[in-house]
């Protein structure tokens, strides 16, 4: 049985469709990535997923429950992480913690073990006291991950964890979730960032509520079409409008201080760079052909989805 299962999985807000026909399935065990821009339609499936939203069509299970009909029932298997995790900022760390035991209705028994394992495992041991609302980002994101986790449950839902935390923290959260995958939980992870799908075992690419593309990192990268050419110069806003300019339809893609250009033939593709750079006047440091990044493949997808419809 999978730990989460879609058919058709449909809401509408009036005229809008947020959510369009979703079918994914996601093993027990799994760490399933749903990645997509601000308004793809991410938080809107998560929320249904987890029984606080009813679909407007289509129907989705989590160990075998149905969410709407047996969405309390679906708490108990559950931990939910909502992108404004509800945290008590004048309470201490370890009273938030005793807070959300008391919602799951734990018993006295053993909570004080489990609490004391919670804390060092999301490495608050030496913060317990300390105020929820003066931890740094990174650690109230590691408290609401205690809350969510303190009645055990067997598919965790997180709805972008690590937005706007810091590197450090992103990493530090990243570690703890690969801890929990080692003890059998099953976790869902919506994100922005592309660098972090590609810790996951399987990753759903989703757009204005659409499904687009669903399986590993490695063979999502199969789908991109063409080769991608890394630039480095020293103006790259420059050079990616001097290449979208001589380029017409080609796909550019600014990254930092390089440019990321979609061609068909890398080796002529070199030589037709170099000679658009240097007619326009911009330093060329160094080009060469790289792998894809999924976020070279999200576009690439979104690119093809976009002139398909």
């Amino acid at each position: 049985m999978d730990a989460i299962k879609t058919d058709n999985l449909t809401k509408r807000f009036g005229t809008l469709t947020a959510v369009d026909g979703l079918n994914l399935s996601v093993a027990r065990g799994e760490l399933f990535g749903l990645v997509g821009s601000d308004g793809a339609g991410k938080t809107t499936a998560m929320r249904m997923l987890v029984g606080i939203m009813d679909p407007s069509a289509g129907e989705a299970w989590v160990m075998g429950r149905q969410t709407v009909r047996e969405a309390e029932a679906l708490k108990d298997d559950i931990g939910y992480m909502s992108q404004r995790f509800g945290l008590y900022p004048d309470l201490t760390v370890l009273e938030n913690i005793h807070f959300y035991a008391d919602i799951y209705g734990l018993s006295s028994r053993g909570r004080v073990e489990k609490i004391d394992r919670l804390l060092a495992f999301s490495n608050l041991t030496p913060f317990k006291k300390r105020q929820a609302g003066n931890l740094s980002g990174g650690m109230k994101q590691k408290l609401g991950l205690a809350c969510a986790l303190i009645h055990t449950p067997k598919v965790l839902f997180l709805d972008e964890p690590t937005n706007g935390v810091d590197p450090v923290s992103r990493r530090d959260f990243w570690r703890i979730l690969y801890q929990l995958l080692q003890e059998g939980v099953t976790i869902f992870v919506t994100t922005a960032y592309l660098d972090e799908a590609d810790r996951c075992n399987r990753v759903g690419l989703i757009h204005k509520g659409k499904l687009l593309a669903c399986d590993t990192p490695n063979r999502l990268r199969r789908l991109m079409k063409g080769a991608i050419l890394e630039i480095r110069i020293g103006n790259s806003r420059q050079a990616a409008r001097l290449l979208r300019e001589r380029l017409p339809g080609a796909s550019v893609g600014l990254f930092g201080d390089r440019v990321h250009l979609v061609i068909d033939t890398p080796e002529r593709g070199q030589d037709q760079v170099a000679a658009i750079l240097r007619e326009g006047g911009v330093e060329l440091l160094g080009i060469r052909q790289i792998e894809p990044s999924l976020e070279d493949v999200f576009v690439s997808v979104l690119s093809e989805s976009a002139s398909s419809s």
